[in-house]
């Protein structure tokens, strides 16, 4: 779509919000700003930085469509929010369209393909949890491999921002991987890319979405307008995920039991040892053909996990002990597992692939381990915010927990936590939905609240035995006591190294913290 000399109206000025108003003006649209806030973060840097852009602050009125020829919608308005309803609705009545980021992020590779020839591999990734660690790994891993790569979207810079800072410097990436949330996939229909993947699909967002209906179908648009040769890569351990599958569709599958089907990745036990492994695909070239054989006859269960059998003559290869991984537990070896057969499906060598995976150390506030006190392992997941990201916490450790957790639930469901119960010491709850996961864990573990992150500290302290973990994987967002979980995770980290030095231990500021 030609952006010049277009009315175009922007909905919200969060950063996605700010990246859309400087792109459509660069591209010579004539752009205005609403936002419910009396003074929106990025207000100042607008102003600054497209000065010609009007902006109102404050209650919004079906007025202030205006002349709009298309409408922009941040991310973070809900389809349903009350203050943005008549505008919307407004919208609707004119025919004007309303679009989101990654409309214009598409719009402007379609138009470069058309003007340069410009034809860069699209990888793009969603799920309920993983999804930056995914994004983080996948963009290594094709660096590793020689790739000029730019990772944007989600996990920021805005894909727009990326976008201009490569044009500006004439260095187009010859891939881009997309971290996307169900926010930005919301309404988008003819998105295209080259390898696509939906990790997971648990309870988040239905303050936002509605119903989990609303909120997987906001995923599945990840798969919109793949072309034949683009590839699908699913979780097979997820039921909803596995779903998702299209006629039609190249596959690729991960999931922590043995391979199943040609093109699939997984984990075999062998010699009392879990492999990262996969079986080779029909069309696998010998360029691929790293690591050792084993034939699925020979090959165990991986993780314990039940799977179906095998096809019959399957070839099967054995990558990466799972150990070998920096970052630990099942659900980041299926991270790792899906971010291989992403850079698999573009076609990227797996040698380099494997080399960047044993280098890979973790994001920040995501399973990372800031002190060891009196024998007791204090382990920061912030970024927990979601109740599976906090079963999948709690099913990767190996020692009994004292657990953190609480905040705004944002209308979970909280009873999966109840089947990771048998691995709690204890849990300290905080935030407003604190009572509403006792109740969940009523009869089933030890629940004890308290007033602040700094007071659950203490008391998780005094309940975890030497060899215990004490982890702050709250279940829920950070907002109704912290500016953002990044800030939580502070808090915590502070209130642990006030604990250590009170009792008398050194603590290191070049640990995993850092």
């Amino acid at each position: 779509m030609n952006l010049n000399s277009l009315s175009i109206l922007v909905l919200g000025l969060g950063e996605s919000g700010l990246a859309m108003a400087r792109w459509c003006a660069a591209q010579g649209a004539r752009v205005r700003v609403a936002d419910s806030r009396s003074a929106p973060p990025g207000l100042a840097t607008l102003q600054r930085e497209v000065p010609s852009a009007q902006v109102h602050c404050g209650s919004l009125s079906a007025d202030l469509l205006g002349d709009a020829q298309l409408v922009l919608r941040s991310p973070g308005i809900a389809p349903h929010a009350a203050e943005f309803a008549a505008l919307t609705q407004a919208a609707a009545e004119r025919g004007v369209p309303m679009a989101g980021e990654l409309h214009l992020f598409q719009w402007a590779l379609d138009a470069l393909r058309a003007e340069r020839g410009y034809a860069p591999k699209i990888v793009a990734i969603t799920g309920t949890n993983g999804k930056t660690t995914v994004t983080r790994l996948t963009g290594l891993m094709l660096e590793r491999a020689g790739w000029s790569v730019a990772v944007a979207g989600n996990i920021s810079p805005s894909m727009l921002d990326a976008l201009q800072a490569r044009l500006d410097a004439d260095d187009l990436p010859a891939a881009w991987v997309l971290e996307l949330s169900s926010f930005q996939l919301h309404g988008m229909e003819g998105f295209a890319a080259d390898a696509a993947t939906v990790l997971n699909l648990t309870q988040d967002h239905l303050d936002w979405h509605g119903d989990m209906t609303a909120y997987a179908a906001d995923k599945a648009n990840i798969f919109g307008n793949q072309s034949a040769q683009g590839v699908m890569v699913l979780n097979r351990d997820d039921p909803q995920v596995l779903a998702m599958q299209r006629p039609g569709r190249k596959l690729r599958r991960f999931g922590l039991s043995a391979p199943q089907q040609p093109g699939d990745w997984g984990v075999v036990r062998e010699g009392g040892i879990d492999w990262l492994a996969r079986a080779l695909p029909e069309e696998d070239s010998p360029r691929n053909r790293r690591g050792a054989a084993i034939s699925p006859q020979g090959a165990g269960q991986g993780l314990g996990r039940p799977g179906a059998l095998p096809e019959a003559g399957l070839q099967m290869q054995r990558l990466m002990p799972a150990e070998a991984l920096r970052i630990q537990g099942a659900h980041n070896i299926a991270n790792a597992l899906a971010a291989l057969a992403l850079g698999d499906a573009v076609g990227a060598p797996l040698a380099p692939m494997l080399h960047a995976l044993r280098e890979y150390r973790g994001e920040p506030h995501r399973m990372q381990t800031v002190a060891v006190i009196d024998g007791v392992r204090w382990i920061d997941d912030s970024k927990g915010t979601n109740v599976g990201a906090t079963v999948a916490a709690l099913a990767g450790m190996e020692t009994p927990v004292v657990l953190i957790a609480g905040g705004d639930g944002k209308g979970q469901d909280f009873s999966p936590l109840r089947a990771q119960a048998a691995r709690l010491r204890a849990a300290v709850l905080i935030g407003r939905d604190a009572q509403a996961i006792a109740a969940e864990l009523q009869g089933l573990a030890p629940t004890e609240f308290t007033q602040s992150l700094e007071q659950a500290v203490q008391r998780a302290a005094t309940l975890a035995k030497t060899g215990d973990a004490a982890l702050l994987s709250p279940a829920c967002a950070s907002l109704d006591m912290f500016r953002n979980y990044a800030h939580r995770a502070e808090v915590f980290v502070a209130a642990v190294r006030e604990l250590a030095e009170a009792r008398g231990q050194v603590w290191n500021e070049g640990a995993d913290h850092a």
